[in-house]
C-alpha cells in the first residue's frame, strides 16, 4: 500500500514538473515578437491600444522567418488574410505580459504557439554524417546556398564542409 502511494506521488510530481517545464518553452516566437515590439512602444503610449497596434505592425514589417510567419498569423502584415490584432493589442494595453497574451491567442489559433525557433548548431561537436539529407539541405538553405546536382548525402556534406569557413564563425 505504501509502495502504491509512493508511486502515485512520484508519478504526480513527474507530471507536474513536465507541465511546468513545457510552459516556459511554449509560444517562444510569439513571446519574443511581442516583447520586442512592446520595448519599442514609448512609455507614455504603453496603454494606448492604437499606438501598440501601429508599433507591432511597424515591427513586423522588418521580420523574417518564423517571426514573420507569426506576424502573418496575427494579422500584422498587409498580406494577412485575417486579423486578430485587437486580441493582441488590447491585453497588452492593459499591461498583460506577452507570455499571457500568447497563451490566450493559442485558443484562437493553435498555430501561433506551434512556431519554434530553430536550434543553433554546435559546429564543434556535430557529426554531419549523422544528419538527414533534409537537415543538410536546410543548413545550405539557411546560408542562402544550394547544391546543384547533389543527390547523395556525401555530396551535401562535402558542399557544407566547403562553405563552412565562409559561414561558420569560430570564436577565439
Amino acid at each position: 500500500m505504501k509502495c502504491l502511494k509512493f508511486l502515485i506521488l512520484l508519478n504526480l510530481s513527474v507530471l507536474y514538473s513536465l507541465a511546468a517545464g513545457a510552459g516556459q518553452d511554449e509560444c517562444e516566437v510569439c513571446t519574443k515578437v511581442l516583447t520586442d515590439a512592446m520595448a519599442k512602444v514609448p512609455s507614455e503610449k504603453s496603454s494606448n491600444q492604437d499606438a501598440i497596434t501601429k508599433t507591432i505592425r511597424d515591427h513586423c514589417v522588418k521580420l523574417r522567418g518564423k517571426e514573420n510567419k507569426l506576424c502573418f498569423y496575427i494579422g500584422a502584415l498587409p498580406e494577412s488574410a485575417t486579423s486578430i490584432m485587437n486580441d493582441v493589442s488590447k491585453p497588452l494595453s492593459w499591461s498583460m505580459p506577452p507570455q499571457k497574451v500568447c497563451e490566450k491567442l493559442k485558443v484562437k489559433d493553435s498555430q501561433i504557439c506551434d512556431l519554434k525557433f530553430d536550434k543553433d548548431i554546435d559546429w564543434k561537436t556535430i557529426d554531419l554524417k549523422k544528419l538527414k539529407v533534409k537537415d543538410l539541405k536546410k543548413i545550405l538553405e539557411d546560408w542562402g546556398e544550394f547544391c546543384k546536382g547533389c543527390t547523395e548525402k556525401t555530396e551535401f556534406i562535402a558542399k557544407i564542409n566547403e562553405l563552412k569557413p565562409k559561414y561558420v564563425k569560430t570564436e577565439l
